[in-house]
């Protein structure tokens, strides 16, 4: 049987991942603090951080693929955490798995490696320029897996995804998700005429374990073939609740400045990140998916959004005992509550 290391097997996307593995037969291994929430006859669990040498290396023996996807994310807003997991982590992982001899790594990047492009569509030949340090730390364990391939011929495979939707995700989408519940005004940035495009988690493990089975250093950009602007994603989705939001557009410079000002004080759950890009388009171009891994998302910007916000709906009154990530847990609006008292100031 094939074996597979998932590492953060246990949050949001790592778990959604393992449980793909399994139904296509694969043994999967999850290195994570955390257990995962499912079971299976063919899941083995080992607690660990990839900051322990030790713990990696015992995770790693015996797996002939690793699925690399531990990650500080934007939410977490811990500098030295994006540096020392996103990159030292990274550093550990790829030397234990040159050291066990694997067959095949699998890199989950980010779209953060970009910022915000010069132009749109991205492409594997577009050249990163991280904006803030999240995408840096994220393009520094890129980096490191290159290097892997060049000097010890390590078989890596880098994935960049674009921002991430589905079934039990949450992280900020669960603020958006709530104020249209209640039916309170929502805001966009200059308009909200920026293209934006998503990924489903679903679509993202398929090209990812479609990528641990073509051999040779390859990059590959995934996310939605079918996608608009960000009114429209969020028009949507208000349609399909049907609560009475309405969409108002507020400028995007103050916007921004106060929001990283926000941020940096702790008052606010959004990094900056979230700031740089919220009314900026980003989109890739996935033909080289498509060609090389047969990549076919089944999932539009609007079917993945519908799909999160029913969800949500469904399970919101057990989301608080969610604690195994960021993006699998509920968020604290903090100063963000008082905005739609400021939206429904304003003419709409």
């Amino acid at each position: 049987m094939n074996t597979a290391l998932v590492t953060g097997g246990s949050g949001y996307f790592g778990e959604l991942l393992s449980k793909q593995l399994l139904e296509q037969g694969t043994a999967v291994r999850v290195f994570d603090l955390n257990p995962p929430s499912m079971s299976h006859p063919d899941l083995e669990f080992i607690k660990g951080t990839i900051l322990d040498r030790n713990a990696v290396q015992q995770a790693m023996t015996g797996m002939s693929k690793v699925f690399h996807n531990v990650a500080q994310v934007p939410l977490a807003k811990d500098i030295d955490l994006f540096w020392s997991v996103n990159r030292d982590g990274t550093r550990i992982i790829v030397d234990a798995a040159i050291a066990a001899g694997v067959k095949k790594f699998v890199y989950t990047s980010s779209s953060a490696v970009f910022g915000a492009p010069r132009s749109n569509p991205v492409t594997e030949e577009t050249e990163p320029r991280p904006a803030e340090d999240y995408g840096r730390a994220k393009l520094a364990g890129e980096v490191i897996c290159k290097e892997a391939v060049w000097r010890h011929g390590l078989d890596v495979a880098i994935v960049r995804p674009r921002t991430i939707l589905g079934h039990g995700r949450l992280g900020v989408v669960q603020i958006l998700f709530d104020w249209i519940e209640r039916g309170l005004d929502i805001p966009v940035l200059a308009g909200g005429n920026n293209k934006y495009q998503f990924v489903h988690s679903d679509d993202l493990a398929s090209a990812c374990i479609a990528a641990s089975n073509v051999k040779g250093f390859a990059i590959y950009n995934i996310g939605a073939a079918e996608f608009g602007t960000m009114r429209e994603l969020l028009q949507v989705v208000i349609d399909h609740a049907g609560t009475g939001s309405r969409i108002k557009s507020i400028p995007m410079g103050p916007t921004e400045r106060v929001a990283n000002v926000a941020s940096a004080l702790g008052l606010s759950p959004l990094g900056p990140y979230h700031s740089l890009m919220y009314g900026r388009p980003m989109y890739f171009d996935i033909s080289k998916a498509e060609q090389e891994l047969g990549y076919a998302p089944r999932y539009s910007n609007s079917q993945m959004i519908i799909e999160s916000y029913d969800w949500y709906q469904s399970n919101k009154a057990s989301l608080s005992k969610a604690v195994a990530s960021h993006h699998s847990s509920p968020v604290k609006q903090q100063i963000l509550a008082l905005l739609p008292r400021v939206l429904r100031m304003m003419p709409g």
